[in-house]
């Protein structure tokens, strides 16, 4: 049991050797602790931390009913001083490598906090990066676009000139065909009246024609 705890503490300050010191076996390390945290690993590894939680405690549990025997029966046994020191040593160990194993889990959770930032940090240089290059052909872009707002605006006051000299043109046109419109109704009117005269005239030719052939038939007579 002692000789199990003792691989397993150097294996656990090994390990976090690794994490302090940026080498090839960190990477793979990481790798190792990323897959030991997927699917049933956290469940594995909180089963044993709690195997060996409940070890330690039973160690030290042990540890004070030796010495609760001692001040009880007042005599100091050899055998009850080894069985002390070896569950002192355990719990200690067990302690120790729980500690330990909580510092790896920190460690790791750290380092990959530490490498999203790093990510995020060069992805925001790399659009800052883009952004300061794409500035010299966007302050292009930007003065072309205007210019030709410029030439927009030139070719709008023109249309409007025109516009304007169209519709002055209307204006004069449509005050043309009023007034051709008015002469139209004069010249109805006179040839109104020229017709009415002419009918009077026609009348008064029928009327002499009349009279005349009235009086020539009274001469014949």
């Amino acid at each position: 049991m002692i000789q199990l705890l003792f691989t397993l503490i150097l294996a656990e300050m090994a390990l976090i050797v690794t994490f302090v010191f940026k080498t090839p076996f960190r990477k793979l390390a990481i790798m190792g602790l990323d897959r030991v945290k997927r699917g049933r690993g956290p469940i594995v590894v909180k089963t044993v931390a709690g195997t060996i939680f409940i070890v330690m405690v039973s160690s030290g549990y042990n540890v004070v009913a030796i010495h609760r025997r001692w001040i009880d029966d007042g005599d100091v046994n050899t055998t009850d001083q080894i069985l002390l020191a070896k569950h002192l040593l355990e719990a200690s160990l067990m302690g120790f490598s729980l500690f330990l194993a909580f510092m790896i889990d920190r460690l790791h959770h750290y380092i990959r906090e530490l490498r999203i930032r790093r990510k995020s940090m060069e992805a925001v240089k790399k659009q800052n990066r883009a952004f300061e290059n794409g500035k010299t052909p966007a302050s292009e872009e930007i003065k072309a676009l205007e210019l030709e707002k410029t030439t927009s605006h030139e070719r709008i006051k023109q249309l409007e000139s025109k516009l304007e000299e169209k519709i002055k043109e209307a204006n004069s046109a449509e005050a043309n065909a009023t007034a051709l419109k008015k002469q139209s109704e004069g010249f109805l009117l006179e040839y109104d009246r020229l017709l009415e005269e002419n009918q009077n005239l026609r009348s008064q030719l029928q009327s002499l024609d009349r009279k005349l052939s009235h009086s020539n038939s009274k001469k014949v007579i």
